[in-house]
């Protein structure tokens, strides 16, 4: 199985030894990022630092002035990691070590936009607005995330591209100082709350028979009971259509998956369209149950499949949780990544990556993904070499 592991730029800029260490993990590729949102980072190897404060969602490249100038939305430029293409930079070192590279490009994720463009927003049935998560059914934000997908990704040096986000961002989020746990929200409730009710979605919900005011009233209704109470627990979309009733339920569904096809169709275009040949591999990073939101976005396995190369699966947990993302993929045609956490701090589990790895790969994975090579301990990379060399073993 083909092994990649997930980097940023400052992983490598200013560590001369970071491209060996990532080769000598027995990975084949890097995933790395060109296009990223917010974080704190910590970078226990580096030689000159330890934490990266990255403060707003970025490019970690230089923007084409020739695409961006003049319009409202456009990508911000990062001042976090020296020099003016990190991202080339990193690239081109870890291509001398003998690593493939992808572009890592994390696309409906930016705080920044929405605190300096709220029109660009998720907003809830409440009417709160989601700074992190812009609305994909405007069109300045189709149109920005389409261009942003294709600059990104195909950078100088890509040999592919993953694409996070690539769809519906919603009310989960790692936000900082988060202070949302004391209702128990379960995947149900957390989709009714990320229904949006933005001017454009308020226009589109016609489309399926909705009326847009009464939607708003009904997912107020229906979530009065959790706030009343200690929450919900519901779970899936049989959750969903129990809370919502399952004609509504079903409704908002059917136009969700109209707009994130569209962004998705649209955004796999102009990646191919810029790439620099037909062998440029294009991800999409997913899950197979399509009213799931965030940086691994419902899709219909078959509609995925049929637009973008392959997926990204994210398969850390017990065996139950890889069955039920690749399961629903079984006997399609594409690449099936199955994506570990191989942090230990963080929840993963790089020790049973060799046992893990097998299991995804009897359910058709065809390549790993390894999240994350600079953030992981010395120990937990230890346990990923090992693994992965037991792998190439079998």
């Amino acid at each position: 199985m083909k092994a990649s592991a997930f980097l940023y730029p400052w992983d490598v800029v200013g560590d001369p030894d970071a491209a060996a260490r990532l080769a000598g993990l027995g990975v084949e590729q890097v995933t790395l990022a060109s296009a990223y949102h917010s974080t704190r980072a910590l970078t226990p190897r580096h030689p000159g630092r330890r934490i990266v404060t990255a403060e707003h969602a970025a490019v970690l490249y230089p923007p084409g002035a020739a695409r961006w100038t003049g319009r409202a939305l456009r990508p911000y430029r990062q001042s976090w990691v020296a020099g003016e293409d990190p991202w080339a930079e990193a690239a081109d070192t870890l291509a001398g070590a003998g690593l493939e590279v992808h572009s890592w490009v994390v696309l409906a994720h930016n705080s920044r936009m929405g605190a300096e463009h709220p029109d660009t927003c998720v907003v809830n049935a409440y009417g709160d607005r989601y700074p992190w998560a812009p609305c994909i059914a405007r069109p300045a934000v189709h149109a920005y995330l389409v261009d942003l997908a294709a600059e990104a990704a195909a950078r100088p040096g890509a040999s592919g591209t993953e694409l996070e986000s690539c769809g519906w961002y919603g009310f989960a989020h790692l936000h900082a100082h988060d202070k949302v746990s004391g209702v128990a929200l379960g995947d149900a409730a957390q989709y009714l709350m990320s229904l949006c009710f933005c001017s454009d979605c308020r226009a589109g919900y016609p489309s399926v028979g909705l009326d847009a005011e009464g939607l708003r009233a009904a997912v107020r209704r229906a979530l009065e009971p959790v706030w009343a109470g200690s929450g919900s627990e519901e779970q899936g979309w049989s959750g969903v259509e129990k809370l919502l009733g399952a004609d509504v339920a079903d409704a908002t569904l059917r136009r969700r998956v109209q707009v994130a096809r569209s962004l998705q169709e649209a955004a796999v275009a102009a990646v191919r369209g810029a790439a620099p040949g037909p062998d440029f591999q294009v991800l999409l990073h997913a899950d197979p149950a399509s009213h799931r939101t965030g940086a691994n976005v419902g899709t219909d396995p078959a509609h995925i499949l049929s637009t973008a190369d392959g997926v990204v699966l994210p398969c850390t947990g017990g065996d139950a949780a890889r069955e039920a993302v690749l399961g629903p993929f079984a006997g399609l045609s594409g690449v099936l990544a199955a994506n570990f956490n191989v942090v230990s701090g963080m929840g993963g589990s790089p020790g049973t990556l060799e046992r893990d790895a097998a299991h995804a790969a009897s359910l058709g994975a065809d390549q790993l993904r390894l999240y994350h090579a600079g953030l992981a301990s010395g120990p937990d990379l230890d346990a990923v070499t090992k693994a992965l060399s037991a792998v190439r073993g079998g």
